[in-house]
This record gives structure tokens, C-alpha cells and sequence, in this order.
């Protein structure tokens, strides 16, 4: 084979990570989070049908340090991933495309998903 010593693409190191690479990879990490989360929440269910042992149990875990940050994980993973599928929503429909509006509602989904973890919590703690 030939080489005509053309560069060759860099590498994903090379490049500086940008806000809107970020929050793409981290879309797909929630998509993950929230699949996890699933499972906990299926083991939660079948615990409440198997009886109150096996509910105390997973109770016991939910209350826990660890259960809380699973819970706090899959509760931001939640609604990140909800308020940056609106933002997609936008973006299929032609809006806010261009790179000063693509930042500010990448800044402002950030912003939103925080919010809504904390008043979720601050709700449900509440009650």
C-alpha cells in the first residue's frame, strides 16, 4: 500500500472537550443512570410484593448513605436527561442551532436539572 503522507485525523485527546460534546456524552450517561435506576426501582417493587421482610430490607438500603445517593443520582439523571431531550426537541425542529444559543441552553439545561433535583428533594423531604 502506498502512503501519500497525508495527516491523519487527531485523536479525541487532542481536541479540548466543548460544552455541547460534554452534554451529548452526558445525555447517554443519564440514558444509562436512568436504566440502573430502573433496576433498583423493580427490586423496590418486587421487595413490596415479597412481603415486609424483603420490604424492610430494600427500605433499609434506600435510607441508607449509598441508597440516598443512588436515589439523588437517578433523581438529577432524571430530570437532566428530560430537560436536555426538550433542548433535542428544539434543535429537531431547526431552533437555536446557532453556537451562542446552542451554549446558553446547554448552560440553561445544567441549570434547570439542578433545580429541579433540589426542589424534588426539598418536596419530598418536606411531605
Amino acid at each position: 500500500m502506498v502512503s501519500d503522507n497525508r495527516p491523519l485525523s487527531p485523536h479525541l485527546q487532542i481536541y479540548r472537550p466543548q460544552l455541547t460534546s460534554v452534554l451529548s456524552i452526558a445525555h447517554r450517561g443519564a440514558g444509562i443512570a436512568l436504566g440502573v435506576g430502573a433496576a433498583f426501582f423493580a427490586w423496590w417493587l418486587l421487595a413490596a410484593a415479597s412481603g415486609p421482610e424483603a420490604y424492610g430490607t430494600a427500605q433499609v438500603f434506600f435510607g441508607s448513605g449509598p441508597g440516598l445517593v443512588v436515589l439523588a443520582g437517578f433523581s438529577f439523571a432524571l430530570f437532566y436527561h428530560l430537560c436536555n431531550g426538550i433542548r433535542h426537541l428544539f434543535w429537531d425542529a431547526g431552533m437555536g442551532l446557532e453556537l451562542d444559543q446552542a451554549y446558553r441552553s446547554g448552560w440553561t439545561v445544567i441549570a434547570a436539572a439542578v433545580l429541579l433535583t433540589v426542589a424534588a428533594w426539598a418536596w419530598a423531604l418536606a411531605g
